[in-house]
């Protein structure tokens, strides 16, 4: 099983607030710094939201990765989501086309609706075609991985009628996932498709997910989609300290913080209390918080709960931690973490910076 890290290019401590050029500079340059130590701890892939607000940088993560790409040489480098359905799919394929050439086949793209709406309006878009737009902008993005000249109509972008689509990736086919929370729909249209499964698990119980995997796996085998093309990969909300309270203590302030303030956005109610928090955190809950050795051991069994998974990325930065934090928690995880998933999960031993690591 793979494992690595999602992350937002998020100011510290910032809110729906602009931000200044230094905050800016120095944000993205602790990011950079951030992915190389990944690649230093043998982390596997990072992944890089997107979003549309103030406190965010990532409106473009694909040029971010392409200088992630230049400062290193082994970690996978994908989208954590592409929100294309606000996006144009010709333009979205040229991007990661040319990060997949700066980084040698290390690129990849997670498409998906994303979290936040704001990204309609801004491109001229009606959110009540949420739905439409996914569906018709994946497959045009599918048929533009698959053929150099396109021919091709639908309703939300100009015909295309022959024109050559460049340049093309450095792999023979670049990574596509498909991003989904909970619904049906979704994980039917992804195992049809036969592409690789994303699951945003940011709360609840991960094993409560298993019908909609079992459903992945049945519309992909019933649409004749070869098995080993059906892989699931989960994307959960967590910390690692040397102290499970201290990774409690550390996570919480900010975690309530933000999904406080969503709730508020989004109606859904009153303030993340510590009790809530615990009964996400608990064995069962999604939240992945603790010491390496507990962080470990739930990212078993979200595994095993699951079927079995290909890959899982820890996102922690939700929580408005300081990029020393984050740092050593990225350390943890190569480092402490991985070695104990890898033997638990019978990954074989790979070498990592001149030694050993599994």
């Amino acid at each position: 099983m793979k494992l690595g890290i999602d992350s937002f290019a998020a100011v510290q401590g910032q809110q729906g607030e602009p931000s200044t050029p230094d905050q800016r500079t120095e944000t993205i340059e602790n990011l950079l710094t951030r992915i190389e130590l990944m690649e230093e701890v043998g982390l596997d892939v990072f992944g890089l939201g997107e979003h549309h607000r103030p406190e965010y940088l990532d409106s473009s993560p694909l040029i971010i990765l392409a200088a992630a790409a230049a400062r290193t040489s082994k970690i996978e480098l994908l989208s954590a989501v592409t929100v294309l359905s606000a996006q144009d799919p010709v333009r979205v394929f040229q991007q990661l086309a040319t990060l997949d050439i700066i980084s040698k086949g290390r690129a990849g793209l997670v498409a998906g609706r994303g979290s936040f709406s704001e990204a309609f309006p801004l491109f001229g878009l009606n959110f009540q075609d949420y739905d439409d737009l996914f569906e018709e902008k994946l497959e045009l993005l599918l048929q533009l991985r698959a053929q150099e000249k396109m021919t091709w109509e639908g309703r939300f972008r100009p015909a295309l009628t022959g024109q050559g689509i460049y340049p093309r990736p450095y792999q023979p086919e670049v990574p596509i996932y498909v991003g989904v929370g909970g619904t049906p729909a979704s994980f039917a249209r992804a195992g049809r498709l036969g592409l690789p499964l994303m699951i945003a698990i940011i709360g609840g119980q991960t094993h409560r997910f298993k019908p909609l995997v079992d459903m992945y796996y049945r519309a992909g085998i019933e649409a004749g989609q070869p098995r080993e093309k059906l892989k699931v990969a989960v994307h959960s909300l967590g910390f690692i300290a040397e102290d499970s309270q201290l990774a409690h203590e550390q996570f919480f302030p900010g975690y309530a913080k933000t999904f406080t303030q969503i709730g508020k956005e989004r109606g859904w109610g009153g303030a993340v209390t510590r009790q809530s928090y615990e009964s996400q955190a608990d064995q069962m809950g999604a939240l992945v918080v603790g010491n390496p050795e507990e962080v470990a051991d739930k990212i078993v069994r979200h595994s095993r709960a699951l079927g079995g998974l290909t890959e899982f990325r820890l996102h922690m930065n939700v929580a408005h931690l300081s990029h020393e934090q984050l740092s050593s928690a990225i350390r943890l995880l190569g480092e402490e973490v991985a070695p104990i998933v890898r033997d638990k999960l019978g990954t074989p031993r790979k070498k990592v910076a001149g030694r050993v690591s599994v």
